[in-house]
């Protein structure tokens, strides 16, 4: 079906039904995490009561329009719009129409300036975490926080500064089990599913020396099913505690013991390919996609010949 030489984009209507939306919707959400799939719902919500069914050039422009005016994200604003050209996309697939996908052109996002890159100010020093986990000690001390939850934190601030781990996407989601298995590995390393990974990577994490006691000690009277981190109670704590950074204004987030191991991989001048290997960071190539692979022994091997004399210095108040 082809569009006539008297119907153009500016008076054309074409029309579908809540249903078809409903099917593409459950369509793109099965697979996705719990917040994509929030993403999903909510474009879709707002394409109805955008459109309730009717597609013309007036309609997508008010879309359009809602969309730019609502969202300053410019990532909000792709997930929507780009939501939107999907669907219509789809319709012209299911419905043979090709009319549908002509309308795309009304929801194209307008072309913006790309603000100058600046390196970052958060600068996160071994000092700084020496901190934190001092902090946690105290606070432990003086009866504020109980035993089992500050060994909890301790172990969690030197998992993530040690091997650069994504705190919500992968420490989060890592099991007692895995981390059991892990140490009794030679050499000691975790492996990290696919489904425990930002961008689906399954992959090696080495368990550098000093880890291990304070990994063991998470064990006691847990089932390999179990969650290895306290991960809601130690970030809602961390939000409470606004334990201060010596480098930059701002108080300690976990998404600092990522930029941590990042920034002191630098210092100490780690392998970049064994590094991207280890955080998942700029693996999208040809050469990741297609030919590395590396093996467990060799991934450990590279890594403590950077990370081996790097150790955190504070007063344990805890039986190893």
């Amino acid at each position: 079906m082809s569009i006539g030489k008297d119907e153009g984009l500016a008076t054309l209507e074409v029309v579908f039904s809540e249903e078809e939306l409903g099917a593409y919707t459950e369509f793109r959400k099965i697979g996705l995490t719990e917040k994509s799939v929030d993403w999903i719902e909510r474009a879709s919500a707002t394409f109805w009561d955008a459109t309730n069914g009717t597609i013309n050039k007036e309609i997508l422009d008010a879309l359009r329009t809602f969309v730019l005016g609502k969202y300053n994200c410019e990532c909000a604003k792709s997930k929507q719009l780009g939501f939107a050209k999907a669907f219509l996309k789809y319709l012209t697939k299911t419905r043979l129409d090709p009319r549908f996908s002509a309308f795309d052109l009304f929801l194209e996002r307008p072309k913006t300036l790309k603000a100058r890159k600046h390196v970052t100010p958060r600068i996160v020093t071994q000092a700084d975490i020496e901190n934190v986990i001092a902090y946690i000690l105290k606070r432990a001390a003086e009866g504020r926080i109980n035993e089992e939850r500050a060994k909890n934190y301790v172990a969690f601030v030197l998992f993530g500064a040690y091997t650069g781990q994504r705190s919500l996407s992968t420490m989060a989601k890592l099991s007692v089990g895995q981390c059991r298995e892990g140490i009794r590995a030679y050499p000691p390393c975790v492996l990290v599913n696919s489904s425990q990974d930002k961008i689906r990577m399954e992959h090696y994490v080495p368990l550098h020396p000093c880890l291990i006691s304070y990994l063991s000690r998470l064990f006691d009277g847990k089932t390999d099913a179990e969650p290895l981190f306290e991960y809601n109670s130690f970030q809602m704590w961390v939000k409470r505690a606004k334990i201060p950074m010596s480098r930059f204004k701002g108080h300690f987030v976990l998404g600092d013991l990522r930029k941590f191991a990042e920034q002191y991989g630098d210092v100490i001048g780690w392998d970049q390919s064994n590094r991207a290997y280890i955080l998942t960071h700029g693996v999208s190539g040809v050469d990741w996609s297609h030919y590395k692979h590396p093996l467990p022994e060799h991934v450990y091997d590279v890594y403590m010949r950077y990370w081996k004399n790097v150790r955190f210095t504070f007063e344990d108040v805890f039986d190893c």
